[in-house]
């Protein structure tokens, strides 16, 4: 009777201990997952993003993991597409059962993903996406980055108008998420000086042809334009503006902060202003740290990093700094605890300070201006927010 009840007891106490392990954290391993756009009209920032994160993932491993356990990540792709970041989200969650969703790109996908996640009690954590709603409203198992493009167009659009002394502000915008939000901050930021939007043009994701819309601009005499753009509607915009003679000022987001704009674009794009948030790490940077940096991203992966790649890697260094804070019993619950009161000083990348509190999921609100010159970016001012 003794042996029965001690196997009992032992099973009970076996069977809570199942019940109660945290997903995705093994004796030796940490599970991550990331859906990244890999094969869709953003493909290029996904791959960054992924080999950004793969670099962290490797030097942590190399130096003996978190408190023991080796980082693993599972990355799928969405292909910029809602429905598939979705599906995405339930194989990492439910099949992969992985501990926590690491700079998963895009405004509309991480949408469609989050009740996913959070319905499994897996912290969505620095989304690559400057949507408000990626820390608003309040949600524990949210943490977010990146200066919002709301404030990022808020502080950026009256400064740079004003500057220039321009009449005439139009904005051209991705009709989702993502363009309105830039659309909002730019028509926020312009009343705070007495403009508002002389026209405003939109165009569905994935659209290739932008002449209607620049028509537009240009037929309304816009001096500056506010672009709710990424890569190649940014390239396309303003291409086609050059090319018929439209020469205003233009202003895109940190979505359209990439070198991919300069080197895919060539030197049409002289002249693009855009905000950012950390600096995009070129081979030959004044900088030492990021110079060796980039040159050992390129030694291993055999293609310059960019700021997309910084992105991928800010982002698995601060979750590793969390992590191993939290200790050996990491759970969904100790990360929180630890994120809670973390504070970060400026990075070799140039980026802000950031600091989270149980109240405050964005890291930090600040963002810069930069210009596309000569075929390379540089930096135009200081920080804002």
């Amino acid at each position: 009777m003794k042996f029965k009840t001690t196997l009992a007891l032992a099973v009970l106490a076996l069977s809570t201990s199942y019940a109660t392990a945290q997903q995705g954290v093994s004796k030796t391993e940490i599970t991550l997952g990331s859906i990244q756009d890999l094969s869709g009209p953003i493909a290029g920032f996904g791959k960054q993003a992924r080999l950004g994160m793969l670099l962290r993932v490797d030097e942590i491993n190399e130096q003996g993991g978190i408190n023991g356990r080796k980082l693993k990540i599972i990355v799928e792709d969405s292909a910029y597409d809602p429905k598939k970041a979705v599906l995405a989200a339930q194989k990492l969650v439910n099949q992969d059962k992985i501990f926590m969703m690491v700079g998963h790109i895009g405004t509309a996908q991480n949408l469609a993903a989050m009740p996913v996640q959070f319905d499994k009690n897996v912290i969505n954590f620095f989304p690559i996406t400057a949507a408000r709603e990626m820390y608003e409203p309040f949600h524990k198992l949210k943490y977010s980055f990146a200066a919002t493009y709301f404030d990022q167009m808020r502080n950026a659009a009256p400064k740079l108008a004003k500057e220039k002394g321009v009449k005439k502000v139009c904005t051209m915008y991705q009709d989702d998420e993502f363009g309105l939000e830039v659309m909002r901050g730019g028509e926020a930021g312009l009343k705070t000086i007495g403009m508002e939007f002389a026209e405003k043009t939109s165009y569905k994701r994935g659209a290739t042809d932008f002449s209607s819309q620049v028509a537009k601009m240009k037929a309304a005499g816009c001096e500056m334009v506010v672009l709710g753009t990424i890569i190649r509607e940014t390239i396309g915009a303003i291409g086609e503006s050059r090319k018929t003679g439209f020469n205003p000022v233009f202003l895109g987001s940190s979505a359209a902060y990439t070198d991919l704009i300069h080197k895919l674009g060539g030197p049409a794009m002289n002249g693009l202003y855009a905000t950012m948030t950390v600096q995009n790490p070129y081979l030959d940077e004044a900088s030492q740290p990021i110079r060796f940096w980039a040159n050992k991203y390129k030694t291993k992966f055999n293609e310059d990093p960019t700021v997309f790649s910084v992105y991928g890697y800010i982002i698995i260094d601060t979750f590793a700094r969390a992590a191993q804070k939290a200790g050996p019993n990491l759970t969904t619950d100790s990360f929180i605890k630890v994120m809670d009161t973390l504070s970060s000083p400026p990075d070799m990348f140039g980026g802000a300070p950031s600091s989270f509190s149980p109240t405050k999921r964005l890291g930090s609100d600040a963002s810069r201006l930069s210009q596309i010159t000569d075929g390379k970016w540089k930096v135009m001012s200081d920080y804002i927010n």
